[in-house]
């Protein structure tokens, strides 16, 4: 219907006001008239007046509940995202490249799961029944607390293959990994998983029963189908089928010529996290009522979770096929089972493993010296760290200020979904994406498959805000929330974290220079950082922006706790050196000489990008990196001439402690509280304590060849007394009078003694550096170099032989492993020691 103008409106309205009066010739005198006209008038303005307030009070309606309502969500910068092109939007990461990633080890989390790279995707996984302190316990979440003597991968090439290894008490578990892409094959292809069990018992005779439990789910809640003749799996080996979408039809196949028990349940449920806790449950009521550890054999109302419960006498093997695109031929479906099962998948295993060790040997070239240990260990170390790429979606959790009212009775906001392709540090503590640990994870994994690497930037690089900023630590996801203590979920847009991916974007600019790469990779390399080039340059001002000091040239980590009466030295988590000793009091006149650092490596390698890319801005980046690496300026701001190191710069005094102190409450009886004490007043000045930090010029190369400090450098990482130990450079001097100090009652030393790798690994970059270029220094640093190369290699050889595993660091006093173990993360850096290829070198 066609609404009225308000000026049709108001026409029709006088025409109904003139139809009343009487006619002119009636009563010609004006005086009878005149009261008419005005009452007329009178009316025709009351009239108006109420219209006019009708429609303000429907324009303040509109205005509050409709208007207003828009208006409020709008959504805030921090959850907008940069309004770019996306780089994993590219051709390059489309098509065939995109298909072939489609499958794999996605669920780092987990002793051994599969899932697709999109959200709502078919998932599979294996739990099986181990024994902890004597009492039968389910292993499904990667946790320390089921003392497996050792697992991981041997093998993984991040694409099509893994090979694993597990050690449970007496029981050695081996799951293998394999994907095939057949003509028939739906989206993303077939795959095939091999399980075998063996056990470690001297007396074969004893019978040793082990009870494995493969599962597949549906994320989106999608009803699976239980196999024809479930109930007599000898007569059918088809365990599961059901459809979707993006792979059409699918079948899950077992086969195995020994003889099992089998089992099985069905789960409706969205919440798949807790998958343990279902089975476990359905276990103990079937073992209440029968005695016997078996599922129930009953399934829920179209269930989207299916677990299969095998019980075999060891030594058992037994191979599951996930056939994509099933035909409706029976005899092809069979086929294509064959090709993925028994002797032909044992032939195609080799192939890849095979193929595996050929790969590590021209990626790597390890040299002669090398024993057939340390080869042994590196490729370990490779393979877990590829094992553990992971794919995540979900939103991350930021922090808003107390005085906020966007979200009403919450202290965040959501970052818009989001997914996620990234390495992690460590598959049972830390299996998420962690900003500055990928810059490390990917100067291994670019050597390997710079298209893999390529893809893990761009995922993060597209996870950027309006304002430049990236969340340093992603827990995307019900299953990645479930591992993370709350106090680390809420992510604050105010701190930062150490680009390190701009160390590789430098490797692939100087490979590029130094015709390291194929002609195709070349062109995708750089296609890739002209799409990137507007998020870097955003990050890169994010970070002259937030983190900026008082005095040009200068930066200091941003979330320090200026008020707490709790740390000894308030922890720089931004930093990544978490609890590493900076100024006793945070303020705004602090200078930390590590950020200025990687904002000089940033400013560098955007001035190299521009430059390749022919881009108007390599003079302002170049101006940046000038002014940064400015040897006169850098030693005023940060050189201590009495010790020969560099500090941090800030309110310090030495006088702070930690000590008990007795608390009187209320109503309550008396309580004792581990607080800080400080004793002296704090005064600007440099912060005096020895360690990584003081080494960060030296690792950026910033220092002369022929300068004196450079000895003096040579100096403090040699001297036993300071840095140097038979395992690797430790990270805080012993002579720092905060050495293996506790930060609170509960926070043991982190940073404050013992070896890390990824800063081992940079100085012996630098090492190398060092012993090439021309100078006085030159045989000295080649000495420093090699010995401490073999250190770090014969300590974590000597450790994975006696543990089984790598860990997060190393004790600087005899060398054990100490942190979280399995933390094949940035550790993995040995394998480039080994093979001495370093960073831009």
């Amino acid at each position: 219907m066609t609404r009225p103008s308000r000026r049709n409106t108001r026409g029709k309205t006088e025409s109904s006001s003139d139809g009343d009066q009487p006619p002119i010739n009636q009563n010609p005198n004006p005086k009878t008239r005149m009261p008419a006209r005005r009452n007329r008038k009178f009316s025709r303005i009351l009239s108006l007046s109420l219209c006019g307030l009708l429609l303000v009070a429907i324009g303040l309606f509109f205005n509050k509940y409709y208007i207003n309502p828009m208006k409020k969500t709008v959504k805030p910068r921090v959850v907008t995202p940069l309004p770019a092109p996306k780089l994993m939007d590219l051709p390059m990461f489309q098509g065939e490249h995109k298909e072939s990633l489609y499958w794999g080890t996605y669920r780092p989390h987990v002793y051994f799961g599969i899932r697709a790279r999109t959200p709502q995707s078919l998932v599979a996984g294996l739990m099986w029944i181990g024994v902890t302190d004597g009492r039968y316990s389910m292993r499904h979440v990667c946790q320390d607390s089921d003392g497996l003597k050792k697992y991981g991968w041997t093998h993984h090439n991040a694409r099509d293959y893994g090979r694993q290894v597990f050690v449970d008490q007496r029981l050695t578990l081996t799951t293998s990994f394999l994907k095939s892409k057949e003509i028939e094959s739906g989206y993303g292809g077939d795959w095939a998983v091999r399980l075998e069990a063996d056990t470690e018992e001297v007396n074969k005779e004893k019978t040793e029963i082990v009870h494995l439990f493969f599962y597949m789910a549906d994320e989106g809640g999608t009803a699976l189908g239980l196999g024809r003749g479930i109930s007599d799996i000898t007569d059918d080996h088809t365990l599961a089928f059901g459809s979707r979408d993006d792979l059409g039809s699918w079948q899950l196949h077992l086969e195995s010529k020994d003889v099992f028990e089998f089992h099985y349940a069905g789960f409706k449920t969205q919440h798949i996290h807790n998958l343990s806790d279902l089975v476990q449950t359905n276990l103990g009521i079937q073992a209440r009522n029968l005695g016997r550890l078996q599922l129930s054999d009953t399934a829920d109302y179209a269930p989207n979770i299916l677990v299969f419960q095998i019980s075999a006498k060891l030594p058992f093997k037994a191979d599951i096929a996930f056939i994509s695109k099933s035909s409706d031929s029976t005899s092809r479906t069979v086929e294509r089972v064959k090709v993925l099962t028994g002797d032909s998948l044992t032939s195609l295993l080799e192939q890849k493993q095979k193929q595996f060790d050929d790969k590590y040997q021209r990626c790597f070239n390890m040299p002669d010296e090398l024993n057939a240990e340390a080869i042994t260990v590196g490729k370990a170390t490779l393979g877990n760290l590829l094992g553990g790429i992971g794919y995540f979606y979900g939103q991350s959790k930021i922090s808003l200020p107390s005085s906020s009212n966007l979200v009403s009775g919450d202290n965040y906001i959501s970052y818009w979904p989001a997914e996620l392709y990234t390495a992690v540090p460590s598959r049972p503590f830390f299996p998420r994406g962690f900003l500055w640990d990928e810059g490390f994870h990917q100067l291994l994994i670019w050597r390997w498959d710079v298209k893999i690497s390529l893809d893990i930037i761009g995922h993060w690089l597209d996870l950027m805000n309006a304002d430049g900023w990236i969340p340093r630590e992603q827990i995307l996801g019900a299953e990645a929330l479930s591992k993370v203590p709350s106090e680390f979920v809420l992510q604050y847009p105010t701190n930062g974290n150490p680009p390190t991916l701009f160390l590789v974007l430098r490797d692939l600019v100087s490979g590029i220079k130094k015709n390291k790469f194929t002609a195709s990779e070349t062109n995708e390399i750089t296609i890739f950082l002209r799409r990137a080039f507007v998020r870097l340059d955003a990050w890169l001002k994010w970070f002259n922006t937030t983190q900026s000091g008082k005095d040009v040239g200068t930066y200091f980590w941003h979330g320090r706790d200026n008020v707490t009466t709790r740390e000894l030295n308030p922890k720089s988590l931004s930093s990544g050196l978490d609890d590493y000793p900076r100024a006793s009091h945070p303020s705004e006149d602090e200078r930390h000489v590590d950020l200025r650092c990687w904002m000089h490596l940033a400013a560098d390698c955007m001035s190299s990008i521009s430059e390749l890319l022919e881009d108007r801005h390599v003079g302002k980046y170049g101006l940046t990196a000038k002014l940064l690496s400015d040897f006169e300026l850098l030693n005023h701001m940060h050189f201590d001439y009495e010790s020969g190191a560099y500090f941090d710069y800030g309110y310090h005094t030495e006088k702070v402690r930690l000590s008990w102190r007795v608390v009187e409450a209320a109503g309550s009886y008396p309580t004792r509280e581990f607080v800080r004490e400080v004793l002296q007043k704090p005064t600007l000045r440099l912060v005096p304590h020895i360690g990584y930090v003081s080494l960060f010029p030296f690792m950026d190369r910033l220092i002369p060849p022929e300068s004196w400090i450079l000895e003096k450098q040579l100096d403090l990482i040699s001297n036993t007394s300071t840095l140097w130990t038979k395992y690797g450079l430790r990270s805080l001097a012993r002579t720092s009078s905060i050495y293996m100090q506790r930060n609170t009652e509960h926070d043991p030393p982190y940073w404050r003694g013992p070896v890390w790798m990824n800063m081992n690994y940079m100085i012996l970059s630098a090492l190398h550096y060092y012993s090439e270029v021309d100078g006085p220094y030159r045989d000295r640093a080649k000495i420093i170099y090699n010995d401490l190369r073999n250190n770090l290699i014969r300590n974590v050889v000597r450790n994975y032989n006696e543990t089984g595993f790598i860990w997060e660091q190393y004790d600087q006093k005899k060398g054990r492993g100490k942190g979280a173990r399995v933390f094949t993360g940035w550790t993995s850096l040995i394998v480039l020691i080994m093979s001495e290829v370093y960073s831009d070198s």
